[in-house]
């Protein structure tokens, strides 16, 4: 055999072991797969056994006193602790358990097919949620036709051949459901890294669609020779600029607009412009005077750079000041410069807890309560750690149940469960109740009352975080 010969043979035998090895960890990779999609099967089994035992037993006759009927707690009560229990907010487990139940009592052969490993958990998210408002009758054809290559498609292509199925089946018209889901359109909010973050809009598809289109035509617009952004970056500017200086069309007579987004009745008139909402950033004291590279902190976002951060303290619109020592974090001023400051102690509460503090809320301090943790009539006291921002559904959630909290040191929230399992949350921000003995800094004193003085302009509503 030639040399030649030799290394091609060479070349070959080692191109197949190496084949034969990827071959091999792929292999084991697709086994991994399996034993999770069995392990999402057995959590939903285990979820709607548990759901079926809680209301099996839940007591025939609620806590007297108590607003809420005996099924309404325990129905509450199952479906917060399973959200604490598994780190997911309660719209989230809510899903979860009625996914565990679509899997259970409605289609069958697509837990089994999750069970073996068949598909994954989110080709069976995509089945469940297309099946939900398919007649009794039709969900055995609808489930047995999708699963037929189900375990050959992406998610993302089952849920398109799903959603063209799911029109065929369907009792009601496109229009009917299209009406309906109009009362979902929502904008959320998602923090990123390094100081961005994410707007996003849920609305009808021609509202989406021609709000894209202005956006697009006006950065096109924008375009020339000496602009050095890319037109991604010029949409991105573009539509920020719109949604905090922009106006909105409305009518002087009913103050309604349009469906598509034109006034309706009577004469328009623009308003909106300039309007900002009202954002806290807090700034250590030697970050605002150059002397330190400490991130600040923007209200419902978290962490921003510095510069940015003094920036906003230096009077930016919108944004209210708020100084903290640079050891002990005790606040130490509030800006007074564009409206009147709350209460300290509200202000106070807010800063630290940002969120609803009850486990896996999100909802802003802003449109929360503040709850006596130790009820008031029971001789609680309006002091910072017997208060805690919960919002409307947690707060009730704690005054029905048998969820229970307690007040740790600097802000820790101590939980536990109506079944006794507990669970801890944290302050947005640190912020010391007291100074250290030593090196002590004291707040600067608030300024006596000039009798003169013009009473404060209202407080603006606070920013949608």
């Amino acid at each position: 055999m030639s040399v030649a010969a030799r290394s091609v043979t060479g070349m070959t035998a080692a191109f197949i072991a190496r084949q034969e090895g990827l071959g091999s960890r792929f292999d084991a990779i697709a086994a991994t797969d399996r034993e999770i999609a069995a392990a999402f099967a057995r959590r939903a089994a285990q979820v709607d056994e548990a759901r079926r035992f809680s209301e099996a037993t839940t007591p025939a006759e609620a806590s007297p006193g108590g607003r809420w009927t005996a099924a309404m707690v325990a129905e509450r009560e199952f479906v917060s602790e399973l959200a604490v229990t598994l780190r997911l907010p309660q719209r989230t487990a809510e899903t979860l358990i009625a996914e565990s139940t679509a899997l259970a009592d409605d289609l069958p052969a697509t837990r089994a097919a999750l069970a073996a490993g068949e598909i994954s958990y989110r080709h069976a998210q995509v089945l469940v949620r297309q099946a939900w408002t398919i007649p009794a009758a039709g969900k055995p054809g609808f489930e047995a036709a999708l699963l037929r290559t189900a375990g050959h498609l992406t998610a993302a292509k089952l849920k398109y051949k799903a959603r063209v199925l799911r029109e065929r089946l369907h009792p009601e018209t496109i229009l009917a459901r299209h009406t309906i889901s109009l009362l979902d359109r929502k904008v959320l909010i998602e923090a990123d890294a390094d100081g961005m973050a994410s707007l996003w809009l849920y609305d009808t598809a021609e509202r989406v669609t021609a709000a894209h289109l202005r956006v697009s035509v006006t950065a096109q617009s924008l375009q020339c020779p000496t602009e050095t952004r890319t037109l991604t970056q010029l949409r991105a500017d573009v539509l920020t600029d719109l949604l905090l200086d922009g106006v909105t069309p409305t009518s002087a007579t009913s103050g309604t607009t349009g469906g598509s987004g034109g006034v309706s009745g009577g004469v328009g008139v623009g308003v909106g412009v300039g309007i900002r909402a009202t954002v806290n950033v807090t700034v250590p004291v030697l970050t605002l005077m150059g002397q330190s590279e400490e991130p600040g902190h923007l209200e419902g976002y978290g962490p921003i750079d510095p510069e940015t951060a003094r920036k906003l303290a230096g009077g930016a619109t919108g944004f209210t000041r708020l100084l903290t020592h640079p050891e002990t974090g005790v606040v130490l001023s509030v800006g007074r410069d564009r409206y009147k400051v709350p209460k300290p102690l509200k202000k106070w509460l807010r800063l630290r807890d940002e969120t609803c503090r009850f486990p896996g809320c999100n909802n802003p301090a802003g449109r929360c309560d503040l709850d006596h943790s130790l009820d008031w009539q029971f001789d609680g006291l309006t002091a910072h750690d017997n208060l805690a921002n919960l919002c409307g559904g947690c707060h009730s959630l704690k005054s029905e149940t048998g969820w229970t909290v307690t007040h740790l040191p600097d802000g820790f929230l101590h939980w536990t469960t109506p079944t006794g399992r507990t669970f801890t949350t944290e302050p947005a921000i640190l912020i010391h109740t007291t100074l250290p003995a030593t090196n002590a800094v004291p707040p600067p004193q608030k300024p006596a009352p000039d009798e003169t003085e013009p009473p404060d302009p209202p407080e603006p509503e606070p920013a949608p975080f």
